[in-house]
């Protein structure tokens, strides 16, 4: 395939990300922007020069030159959106979570199994940060050794005004959890891929200072039953003061290291060779400075993965993140919210 022809749908917070993504493509046709509120639709077409606009995206799905659809757009929405958009012949790169419910992901998954020439992509951005990409490449070359404990704590202010500015926030049913399932998710997804996933996770989480204004959860933690046998904790809020800091820590037999936004804050292995060589090349990684579009906290790792969809399409291979790749996250987030409405461990 020559050139791709895309069209969003969603042109909220996220969308500028991805429209401008897909501009620095040169085989990449930015050519749909679609919303619900079609002033907002416009409003993006406007600032990238996107010809057509639609509210719905059934005038998408019928468009026969439109290759692939990236669906941003509220989380109860994804998986519906998703499947059929492969229903109708369209490739797709949808935006985390995958779905808000463990059901909408399975329908997604099925989808996807009907339709196996078209490639679903599933945004997970940290896995192209350069830093992630080392420690994943030197976790599996053995540097770590037997995994000890894996960690991951998110510390950001979401204020009233962020929740009230969608009625699908904070809502069990549309949003499907909150700090956990909307931004802890990230990092949980980079911990789980570097150490090679869970099994099972006990769980509890409150609603500490956004009564008035969520049923969900601003605040929580978890503890996680990793694969190789070690142990992995999570801690998030949302009610800091803090606007935005998250750390990652490894803890191995013969190796440790813990970041702090993505930066190196320590780095130590048993091996003084390697000790030397792994503590360097952590702390020249460097990532694309990312687009206009991004915020200070996320953004860089977008331009990467969109580059990836569009190249995986043209090359007919899956993306370096699919969807498949993106359901063992999935089935944690969802875990660990069954774990406390239920009590105890839940099975991954």
């Amino acid at each position: 395939m020559e050139r791709v022809r895309v069209g969003i749908i969603g042109c909220g917070v996220i969308a500028p990300t991805h429209a401008e993504s897909l501009k620095r493509l040169e085989r990449a046709d930015l050519v749909w922007a679609c919303d619900l509120d079609l002033d907002r639709a416009r409003g993006l077409a406007e600032r990238y020069g996107i010809p057509r606009t639609a509210e719905r995206a059934e005038d998408l799905f019928a468009d026969p030159d439109l290759d692939a659809v990236v669906v941003a757009t509220d989380h109860a929405s994804h998986a519906p959106l998703t499947v059929a958009a492969l229903e109708h012949g369209k490739h797709v790169l949808c935006e985390k979570p995958l779905a808000a419910k463990p059901e909408q992901v399975e329908a997604m998954r099925e989808a996807g199994r009907r339709h196996p020439r078209l490639h679903v992509g599933a945004v997970s951005q940290h896995r192209f940060d350069a830093v992630n990409q080392c420690l994943k490449s030197h976790m599996d070359g053995g540097a770590f050794g037997t995994i000890l404990t894996a960690s991951v704590r998110l510390r950001c202010l979401r204020t009233p005004e962020y929740y009230q500015s969608g009625a699908w926030r904070g809502r069990w049913e549309t949003e499907g959890g909150s700090v956990l399932i909307n931004q802890a998710i990230h990092f949980l997804d980079s911990l789980l891929w570097i150490v090679g996933g869970a099994q099972a996770v006990c769980a509890r989480h409150a609603n500490l200072t956004h009564q008035d204004l969520i049923e969900t959860e601003d605040t929580l933690t978890a503890l996680l039953a990793l694969r190789g046998g070690g142990l992995g904790t999570i801690e998030a809020t949302s009610s800091c003061h803090v606007t935005w800091q998250h750390h990652l820590g490894l803890t191995g037999t013969e190796g440790s290291v813990d970041l702090r936004d993505s930066q190196v804050a320590f780095a130590s292995f048993r091996d003084p060779r390697r000790q030397e060589e792994i503590a360097a090349e952590l702390r020249a990684c460097r990532d694309e400075e990312g687009v206009a579009a991004r915020k200070s906290y996320y953004g860089s790792g977008h331009a990467g993965q969109v580059a990836d969809f569009i190249a995986a399409i043209q090359e007919n291979r899956p993306p370096f993140v699919s969807l498949e790749d993106v359901v063992p996250t999935m089935r944690a987030v969802h875990a660990i919210y069954a774990s406390y409405r239920e009590g105890g461990w839940v099975e991954l």
